[in-house]
């Protein structure tokens, strides 16, 4: 057992070495990818920007691989764009790629024959290309319109020939691609949010006027009404808590289980709800993000499970339950 012990151990330190030099390895080719962007990247960017079609984006293999997902990120941040497979543009795919589109071909020896389909046809009808390749003197970087050289770096594990540091540095050059044509375009989160309407994500980013309840749903009360009144109020609405507003419909405070719990007394239903009335009371607006919400419910030592949602001027739009982002899938 000892023996059996002691030969795991090696193995398992072993293991760990081999990944750690993976990823000291591809981490020194980023950062020496990083170092190297200059005017080619910036032209780059500039002829992506102008494209008034689409951005078709292909590759061969595991550069294929690096492709297709390149083409969702820049689809899913303002950019469109598509995979088309090398292999299959030669079979007819060539006609998804029209006047007005740019490609972006990825190959690390820049001389995979499967791209020659995709090139030409870039050549004869002027679609303008941008090449990502590591070597600047291959057939792929000489076509190009703006070549994008990856620093030489090599391959990462014991034998050094499996596609690693190669298609990571064409994974990140892709990234950094779409968050600068991002920036340029002032692709907002709500824009992301309008993409990305499902799941976790969307839910996230919906806004708080997507989620609140308005209308006669509001459980608001005039500063002069007693508590027996507003009790009652409460109670139908169902919310925990009250909102006071003057004749414009202006928050002047709110009343919680928790203010009720404290004023507690004999004298509690005859009081005024601004006796009670929490005067400083967390809001939030209609336009901001359901997860600033519920950060905001969650902030400070002592959490709340509903805002008023308020504008700039403190008129009352609308009230905001945790059980709303609960039901929306947030929380």
């Amino acid at each position: 057992m000892l023996k059996s012990a002691t030969a795991d151990e090696t193995a398992g330190a072993l293991d760990l070495t081999i990944a750690r030099d993976v990823l000291a390895t591809e981490a020194a080719a980023l950062a020496a990818l990083g170092a190297g962007l200059g005017t080619e990247f910036c032209a780059a960017v500039d002829l992506l920007f102008a494209v008034t079609g689409r951005v078709v984006v292909t590759g061969m293999g595991k550069s294929g691989h690096v492709a297709r997902k390149i083409a969702a990120t820049l689809s899913s941040t303002g950019t469109p764009a598509l995979f088309v497979h090398p292999a299959e543009a030669a079979h007819g795919d060539l006609g998804m790629i029209i006047a007005g589109d740019a490609v972006i071909a990825l190959s690390n020896s820049g001389e995979a024959m499967e791209l020659a389909a995709i090139v030409a046809h870039a050549s004869r009808i002027g679609l303008p290309l941008i090449g990502v390749t590591s070597v600047a003197e291959s057939t792929l970087a000489t076509a190009a319109t703006v070549p994008l050289i990856l620093p030489p770096a090599p391959e990462a594990g014991p034998i050094g020939l499996a596609p690693t540091t190669s298609t990571t540095m064409q994974m990140a050059l892709g990234d950094a691609l779409a968050v600068v044509l991002l920036a340029r375009r002032g692709f907002s989160a709500r824009d992301f949010r309008d993409i990305h309407p499902g799941g976790k994500l969307g839910a996230r980013l919906k806004r708080v006027r997507d989620l609140m309840h308005r209308g006669d749903e509001l459980p608001l009360v005039r500063p002069t009404m007693t508590m027996d009144k507003a009790l009652i109020t409460m109670t139908a609405k169902r919310f925990g808590a009250l909102g006071v507003v003057d004749e414009g419909g202006h928050l002047l405070g709110i009343v919680t289980d928790g203010d009720l719990r404290r004023a507690m007394g004999p004298d509690l239903l005859g009081r005024t709800v601004t006796d009670i009335m929490n005067r400083a009371p967390k809001t939030i607006g209609p336009e901001a993000l359901a997860e600033e919400a519920l950060r905001e419910m969650n902030s400070s030592a002592r959490p709340v499970t509903a805002l008023f949602v308020v504008d700039d001027r403190g008129m009352v739009h609308g009230i905001l339950h945790i059980h709303d982002l609960l039901r929306a899938g947030l929380a």
